[in-house]
């Protein structure tokens, strides 16, 4: 496979989690990415973290989960985003709509 950002299996599917920095929690950040996903087919989940970043889980084709990672950075959500950090793994499965947590 060689790169770690080439990671997909063999359906083309893949996982993304992203650690987004920022003011992204009390600003309907989470409600976006779930619409923005949802849009792109994918499959996962938005979750607030204690330290303040929000952490999308994101499953579905490899092309959708960078055009989600994308709009993660493009500065067209609520709030304010100053960092978004991203971990590409095989898809684990398991997963069924996208949710907020």
């Amino acid at each position: 496979m060689g790169n770690v950002a080439d990671v997909a299996d063999e359906t083309g599917t893949a996982r993304l989690t992203a650690w987004v920095h920022g003011m992204v929690q009390g600003v309907g950040f989470r409600w976006w990415t779930r619409s923005r996903a949802l849009e792109l087919g994918l499959v996962g989940r938005a979750t607030n973290l204690s330290d303040g970043r929000v952490e999308v889980v994101a499953e579905g084709p490899r092309d959708a989960c960078e055009r989600l990672l994308a709009v993660l950075r493009s500065g067209e959500s609520p709030g304010r985003v100053e960092h978004v950090a991203e971990l590409w793994s095989e898809p684990r499965g398991g997963l069924t709509g996208f949710v907020e947590r």
